[in-house]
């Protein structure tokens, strides 16, 4: 009788990391677009800016109250989210993990944020002249300057603090060996003064809707 003789079946090579077998992308570092700024969102902000400046050349009220509307309310949305909802995440996610999510998220935001604090301000403010609120006498005019000291502080601190915080997180990754603890500690302070602003931008809206009916 022939010997029957059993082969064992050859185990699958296992890919070694980072190597020929391991799906794309494994193993690397999320960068941020090499311009800061992506590129794509550029012609959105220009038609944006456009639009705004042409509204208040021509002072078309609906044009001036939509930008207003629009802007302030994205603004409020955005920091509401960011400072309620992504901060308390980014404090419980690792590092690596929080370090791939700024390279995601911090360009979009240093286009977005400009463009809605612009949007908001420069309308309201030609909204106001067109419609007689800053001839408003006291008491009303309380009101006013309310909601000027309000809008004011929120201005500085997302252009005075937001934005180099966004930038800072920016450059760090730039570098060949980026400092994960310090991008997790700029992430969550961006987060928690957005959160800050939102809460700010919940009084604005008190102020606007008491001005609003008189």
């Amino acid at each position: 009788m022939a010997e029957i003789t059993q082969r064992r079946p050859e185990a699958a090579p296992v890919p070694a990391a980072g190597g020929a077998g391991a799906p794309p992308g494994a193993g690397t570092r999320p960068r941020p677009p090499r311009t800061i700024v992506p590129l794509a969102g550029l012609p959105v902000g220009a038609v944006v800016v456009i639009a705004l400046v042409t509204a208040i050349a021509g002072n078309w009220l609906w044009a001036l109250d939509f930008f207003h509307v629009v802007g302030g309310g994205l603004w409020t949305g955005i920091d509401l989210f960011v400072g309620l909802v992504i901060g308390p995440i980014l404090g419980r996610l690792s590092i690596p993990a929080r370090v791939e999510f700024a390279a995601r998220f911090m360009p979009k935001m240093l286009l977005i944020m400009p463009t809605l604090v612009l949007m908001t301000l420069a309308s309201g403010w030609q909204l106001a002249r067109h419609v007689g609120v800053l001839e408003v006498g006291y008491p009303q005019r309380w009101w006013l300057i309310a909601s000027f000291i309000v809008v004011g502080v929120m201005t500085v601190i997302a252009l005075g603090f937001l934005e180099p915080a966004n930038l800072a997180v920016l450059f760090e990754l730039r570098k060949d060996a980026p400092d994960g603890a310090l991008i997790g500690k700029l992430m969550r302070r961006f987060a928690y003064t957005a959160g800050i602003t939102g809460i700010m931008q919940v009084a604005t809206l008190v102020i606007m809707t008491r001005i609003a009916t008189w």
